[in-house]
C-alpha cells in the first residue's frame, strides 16, 4: 500500500472574525486541509485552523510544499515512522504541518478498517461535556446576555476570552456571577498568556473566590517558575494555553515539577493526534488530566473529539462559539446536544464530511503532489511553481 497522491488546500472564507484580547485586532482564520490517497483510492482528509491579524495565513501551506514529498510512496500505515520522519532535527517548522498530515493518516486508517478514530484510540467514551467558549465582546453587559443564551441553549460550562486587562476582565467576571449563581454552572477565564506575575495572583486569588473551575494561560507558557510559584499561592486550578510547550518530554518535565495542574495541548498544533495521544497519557501517568483545546474549524475539532473521546484523561470539549464561522466548509459539524454534551458519531475516520465545492470556492491556494509511473509531479496554483521530479522520495 502506498500514497500516491496529496494535496493542500488554503482555505480563507469571508466569515464572522473574532478576537480574543484588546490589543489583537480581528483574526483572519484559514483552515489549511490536506488531502491524501492511497493507490487504492482510500483518502485520509485532516485540517488545522491558524491565525493572524493581516490577512490568511500561508506558512503552513508553505511548510507542506516541502514535506510532502516524502509522504509519496509511503505507507500509510506506517503512521509512527512518518510522525518521526517529518520532525526536522534543525529549526522547528510551523508546527500544523506535521499536525494536519497526521491528522489525514488517522483519518485515512479509520476509513480504511471502517471505524472512527476514537474506536481506535480505546474507545474510552461515548461522550463529553463541552464548555462554551466565548470570544471578546464589546461590555460586561454583553458578557452576561450571552452567558443567559449560553445556558439557555444546554450549556453548564462557559469560559470567557475577554480583554486582557485585570481590571475589565474582573469586572466582567464579578458581574456574570453576580447573575449567574446556578450551582451546575462552571466558569472558566483564558488570560491568553496576557498578564505579569502580580496580576495573575491578583486575578487567580478572586476567581478563586468567585468559585471558577479553571483559571487558563494566566501568564507566557514559557514562563514556567512563574506558574510554579502562582499554584503554590492558589487552590485554582492552573492551566496553560498550550501552544508553545508542545514537546511530550518538555511537558512531562513541567508536570512532574508542579508548573500546572493540567496538561494542555491541540492535536492541530503538537504534531498530530499521535503526539496528543503522547501527551495524554504522560498526564495520565503524572495524575492529570489532559485538557485539549478544541477552538478552529470543523476539522480541527474532530481530531481533538476523537482524541479525548478515545483516551481517558480530558473533561470537556471547548466548544468555539457563536457557531458559524468555524463550521464553513461542512457537511457535518460538531455542537451538544440539549444536555451539554458532546457525542461520539458512528461514521469513520473523523467522522465529519467535507462540502468540496464551499472549500474550492473559497480555495486561496492549491499544493499538489502524486506520484507517477515514471516518478513524482508537483504543483502549485498559489504562486506559478511548478517542479518535476524524475524519482519519487520514500520514508
Amino acid at each position: 500500500m502506498r500514497i500516491d497522491a496529496v494535496e493542500v488546500f488554503v482555505v480563507g472564507p469571508s466569515t464572522a472574525k473574532h478576537t480574543w484580547a484588546s490589543d489583537l485586532p480581528e483574526q483572519y482564520m484559514t483552515n489549511t486541509i490536506v488531502r491524501l490517497t492511497s493507490d487504492d483510492g482510500c483518502e485520509g482528509i485532516g485540517g488545522v485552523s491558524s491565525y493572524s491579524g493581516t490577512g490568511f495565513d500561508l506558512s503552513i501551506a508553505e511548510t507542506l510544499r516541502h514535506m510532502l514529498p516524502l509522504l509519496l510512496g509511503a505507507d500509510p500505515l506506517d503512521r509512527e515512522r512518518i510522525w518521526s520522519r517529518l520532525q526536522p532535527t534543525t529549526l522547528p517548522p510551523a508546527p500544523g504541518a506535521r499536525s494536519v498530515v497526521d491528522i489525514a493518516l488517522w483519518d485515512w486508517l479509520g476509513k480504511y478498517v471502517r471505524l472512527p478514530i476514537h474506536k481506535l484510540l480505546g474507545g474510552s467514551c461515548p461522550r463529553i461535556q463541552a464548555y462554551a467558549s466565548t470570544p471578546l465582546l464589546s461590555s460586561v453587559e454583553a458578557y452576561v446576555d450571552f452567558t443567559s443564551q449560553l445556558r439557555a441553549e444546554g450549556f453548564t460550562a462557559i469560559k470567557f476570552h475577554a480583554w486582557c486587562e485585570p481590571d475589565r476582565d474582573l469586572e466582567m467576571v464579578r458581574a456574570v456571577r453576580r447573575v449567574h449563581t446556578e450551582p451546575d454552572l462552571r466558569f472558566m477565564f483564558d488570560a491568553e498568556n496576557r498578564y505579569d506575575r502580580r496580576a495573575a495572583l491578583r486575578v487567580a486569588l478572586e476567581l478563586q473566590d468567585l468559585g471558577f473551575h479553571w483559571f487558563e494561560a494566566p501568564l507566557p507558557d514559557l514562563d514556567l517558575e512563574g506558574y510554579r510559584r502562582l499554584r503554590s499561592q492558589v487552590r485554582i486550578s492552573i492551566i496553560p494555553a498550550g501552544n508553545w510547550v508542545l514537546d511530550p518530554q518538555a511537558i512531562n518535565q513541567a508536570l512532574y515539577t508542579g508548573v500546572w495542574d493540567a496538561a494542555r495541548v491541540d492535536a492541530s498544533v503538537c504534531g498530530g493526534i499521535t503526539a496528543a495521544r503522547k501527551v495524554m497519557t504522560i498526564a495520565e501517568a503524572a495524575g492529570c488530566r489532559c485538557e485539549l483545546q478544541c477552538w478552529g474549524y470543523t476539522l480541527s475539532q474532530a481530531a481533538n473529539l476523537q482524541t479525548m473521546l478515545g483516551l481517558p484523561n480530558c473533561s470537556f470539549f471547548e466548544q468555539p462559539v457563536p457557531y458559524d464561522a468555524f463550521e464553513y466548509g461542512m457537511f457535518d459539524v460538531i455542537r451538544p446536544r440539549a444536555d451539554g454534551y458532546v457525542y461520539a458519531a458512528d461514521a469513520a475516520g473523523l467522522g465529519v464530511r467535507v462540502d468540496w465545492d464551499a472549500i474550492r470556492g473559497a480555495t486561496l491556494s492549491k499544493i499538489q503532489f502524486s506520484e507517477k509511473a515514471s516518478g513524482h509531479a508537483a504543483s502549485s496554483d498559489g504562486g506559478g511553481w511548478t517542479a518535476r521530479a524524475s524519482t519519487g522520495t520514500n520514508l
